[in-house]
């Protein structure tokens, strides 16, 4: 199989299987073939094989060991033309905006260049990110990959079609309204909304910059949150750069994972969007999720505040000298909406701020009977004809479920669903509390195999195992060292996942401990004593790291006679793990001395499987 997601082309070129050469002849072939209005600028092709070259040769000389320090070494990707890319001109498809090549990167490309990865041009977009249609810009509307009757979405349209065609495995783009979702929905991708400040914003072009994200669209969520993993962190350039904290929540067990859906829907007249997403939720259904219908109207006003409220002034603020000095450059649709934004008042801005946080206040308690909230990722799909007849009216049906989101402070992840029976594209996005960006992936990864495995415009079929996704490194880590049911894929993994750990190595101690069967215990439980060189011998464990915030509730959750105390490890290290305390061992105790079996999994693989 051609390998064209991004874990595939990681793999491909690790077998040597693939050059990166041969990836950017693809590329260019591709671009030829695919609509030309997808990019606004991309580097010289000579430039492009000369980097290309750079990285086989280096291939050549060290080996596979590149990827142990840049994980996406070799792979290119698409930036959508509102991001700074050193070398091109930033444009937000204003002909007249960027005249120059801009000299650095911004924070989020050169964390990937950092990673290995290559730019290799500028994707199109609704002029200043502003529309969620993909036909408002100079350069030409970007056409829908399935059906060039149809609009690709907006505003990153230039990328998830670049994503959706097969030229580039991974694009970024920009998400303040739903900009990084919708295309994706309608480019059958997955694009991942972070929660806002975990990827930085410094050299993006704000649209509205408190509210603001960098996107990631890529064929499969897994590749989707690899790109993000790695583009995320703290930013001292970015005053809106936030440390991630994943919030807690179980994704191990369908049943556990609450999903909400709104008490009313709406699809504006469109059936086969209204029966394309009835499909997908008979289908998390069946993979065993609880469904529950919450009031949509608290989020609805919240989606209303983005465009009828007093935040259209921030694009004023962002844009609007600009386009009063060049109204000839200016797109009618776009110029009229950020010109909008010119008369608010103050008054009105406290006063919805106000409404803003009585409205989150609502929305953080449906956490409580929910744990994420599974919506249409666009109502219905209009077409380039009736937005020539009416450019507002539908790309403002577009925003319905995706204007309150940034909003409210949560994250969102749109994935491919059921297609309609007209065979167009219809995602579904799922959406979490801040910095639920880890589990929304983690579920995503799991749903599209079920919903819709096959990506793209290629119809790229997705490998059926779900791979296991990393937890990013926490900001402020403290390591664990898991001795039983707490290691990975054993009953208790889930304490860990919920809350954003992520497992560092698997190791054994020092030689000089005992590990116990706490029979007496229910459930059975393992019990690690340090007993010396003399007795003591190596047992298996794994260390795995969370962020600090996290390890007081993960305390209270470790009963007598378990506690955490410093174990030795076999490379002479110390860290913080689970001990038993010597009463559970004791004379007179259950406890079962089950050393001899290597670990707490050798002792698990040999009860009998009813046990």
């Amino acid at each position: 199989m051609d390998p064209r997601s991004l874990s595939e082309l990681r793999h491909a070129l690790r077998e040597g299987t693939v050059t990166v050469r041969e990836l950017m002849l693809r590329l260019i072939g591709e671009q030829a073939r695919s609509a030309p209005q997808a990019w606004i600028a991309r580097f010289p092709s000579d430039e492009l094989f000369a980097a290309a070259d750079a990285c086989d040769a280096r291939l050549r000389e060290h080996g596979a060991g590149v990827w142990d320090t840049q994980p996406l070494f070799g792979v290119p990707f698409a930036v959508k033309d509102n991001i700074d890319v050193a070398g091109l001109p930033t444009t937000a498809a204003c002909t007249s905006y960027g005249r120059h090549a801009v000299t650095a990167n911004a924070s989020v490309v050169q964390r990937l260049v950092a990673a290995g990865a290559i730019p290799v041009g500028k994707t199109n977009l609704d002029q200043f990110a502003t529309g969620l249609v993909g036909t408002r810009s100079p350069y030409g509307a970007v056409p829908n990959p399935f059906d060039a009757a149809h609009v690709s979405g907006g505003s990153s349209s230039g990328s998830a079609y670049v994503v959706a065609t097969g030229q580039v495995p991974f694009a970024l783009g920009t998400d303040t309204a739903g900009s990084g979702r919708v295309p994706a929905g309608f480019c059958n991708i997955s694009g991942l909304k972070p929660t806002r400040g975990w990827l930085s914003t410094q050299g993006v072009v704000p649209a509205c910059r408190s509210l603001d994200c960098v996107s990631v669209f890529a064929l499969s969520p897994e590749d989707a949150w690899s790109v993000a993993a790695i583009a995320a962190g703290p930013d001292p350039t970015d005053p809106f750069s936030r440390h991630a904290l994943a919030p807690r929540l179980r994704t191990d067990k369908p049943e556990l994972v609450r999903i909400g859906v709104p008490d009313t829907l709406e699809f504006f007249g469109d059936t086969l969007a209204e029966q394309a997403f009835d499909a997908a939720l008979r289908a998390l259904e069946g993979l065993g999720h609880p469904v529950t219908r919450i009031a949509y109207a608290p989020l609805a006003r919240a989606a209303s505040l983005l465009y009828d409220g007093p935040w259209v002034a921030e694009r004023y603020a962002a844009v609007g000298a600009f386009l009063g000095a060049h109204p000839a450059d200016a797109d009618p649709s776009v110029a009229a909406i950020v010109r909008g934004g010119a008369d608010a008042k103050a008054h009105a801005l406290f006063s919805a701020q106000h409404e803003l946080e009585a409205l989150r206040a609502q929305a953080s308690a449906m956490w409580h009977d929910v744990d994420v909230l599974v919506l249409p990722t666009a109502p219905t799909h209009p077409t380039m004809a009736e937005l020539r007849a009416d450019p507002l009216a539908p790309n403002r049906q577009l925003g319905h479920y995706t204007n309150f989101v940034n909003l409210l402070d949560m994250a969102a992840h749109a994935l491919p669903g059921p297609f309609r029976r007209d065979g167009l594209p219809a995602g579904v996005t799922v959406v979490g509390p801040a910095f639920s960006d880890f589990a929304l992936a983690t579920l995503a990864s799991r749903w599209v195999r079920t919903l819709q495995p096959s990506a793209g415009a290629l119809r790229h079929p997705l490998p059926a195992a779900v791979p296991a996704l990393q937890a990013p490194a926490p900001a402020r880590p403290v390591r664990i060292v898991a001795v039983g049911a707490h290691m990975s894929g054993l009953a208790l993994n889930w304490q860990f996942q919920e809350r954003g750990a992520r497992l560092l190595r698997k190791t054994s101690t020092a030689s000089a401990y005992r590990l116990y069967s706490l029979t007496g215990q229910n459930p059975t439980r393992p019990g690690l004593v340090h007993v010396g060189p003399q007795t003591g011998q190596a047992v298996a464990v794994e260390v795995w790291e969370m962020d600090s915030a996290h390890v007081g509730s993960f305390l209270m959750l470790v009963g007598a006679p378990l506690a955490l105390g410093s174990i030795e490890l076999a490379d002479g290290s110390s860290e913080c793990g689970f001990v038993c305390e010597p009463r559970g061992v004791a004379a007179g105790s259950d406890a079962i001395d089950i050393t001899h079996f290597g670990g707490w999994r050798g002792f698990l693989e040999s009860l009998p499987s009813a046990t």
